[in-house]
């Protein structure tokens, strides 16, 4: 059921911007119209059609989720593998470090890095969703490599006078595939509402449209009190879908990899 719900979402944003090639931030009528044959889910406090936005709004928001949810995961495993490998003081200093990162709420280290920035683009938001997310990813990586270090296969692999990335990259990364794949789907979920909550508070990517900044026209535009629905429920839904559907994917695969957590 999620990846049927992931598959409709993507070709959604990835179909629907080509089938339909209008610009999403120019009026096509006037301010929140209701539903009509002109506008299906109506129009926006300027005028924009929400479908047109919804579809390129929702593309965007992908976009920014799956670099943002690369740069986190591949952070979190470099640093992860490297301590749970090495041990010792290089353990102690990138473990420090991570729980240091880890009690600074994530919300108030975006809020500044965003602010700093005079330009926000798609990619420089998305890598700064990446960089102040990667902590709780490390301390689980590094939690599963230390155990892996122990093997026989890595013994004998050390024995053999391989190097430590060698090591890492083909006898421990290819054990841990699995995890770190489930790691990035949290991370890929986290940061699609990373994204959201930024817009929201008005620090989302300029000159273009996500589902997060739709929800801030729709506050600024003060949709719920006058009645339009359209306004704001569909990003809302959209974004509770795609963050359900990912949740009960990472879920899923758990069940899948874990063996103790399988179904007779």
């Amino acid at each position: 059921m999620s990846v049927a719900v992931l598959l409709l979402v993507v070709a959604f944003a990835v179909l629907g911007p080509m089938l339909d090639t209008r610009n999403p931030l120019f009026a096509v009528g006037g301010r929140y119209d209701p539903p009509s044959a002109n506008a299906i889910l109506g129009t926006d406090v300027i005028g924009n059609d929400v479908f047109l936005q919804l579809m390129h709004g929702l593309g965007t928001s992908l976009k920014i989720g799956l670099i943002a949810g690369l740069v986190a995961t591949a952070i979190g495993v470099f640093i992860g593998t490297l301590a749970g490998f090495l041990g010792g003081v290089v353990d102690e200093l990138l473990m420090g470090f991570t729980n240091v990162v880890i009690t600074i709420p994530t919300i108030v280290i975006l809020i500044l890095l965003s602010v700093a920035l005079e330009s926000r683009t798609l990619v420089s938001l998305a890598l700064i969703i990446g960089v102040t997310s990667w902590p709780w990813t490390a301390r689980a990586v590094r939690a599963q490599t230390a155990s892996l270090r122990v093997r026989e296969h890595v013994d004998i692999a050390r024995l053999s006078g391989a190097s430590v990335f060698s090591i890492i990259l083909w006898e421990i990364l290819p054990y841990m595939f699995s995890y770190i794949f489930m790691a990035f789907v949290l991370q890929l979920a986290s940061a699609i509402l990373s994204e959201a909550a930024l817009s929201l508070l008005g620090l989302g990517p300029d000159n273009t449209i996500s589902l997060g900044k739709m929800l801030q026209l729709a506050i600024q535009g003060e949709a719920i009190r006058t009645g339009a629905y359209w306004a704001f429920l569909p990003p809302t839904l959209l974004l509770t879908a795609i963050s359900f559907s990912l949740l009960l994917l990472q879920s899923s695969l758990d069940e899948v990899f874990n063996p103790r957590l399988r179904r007779a």
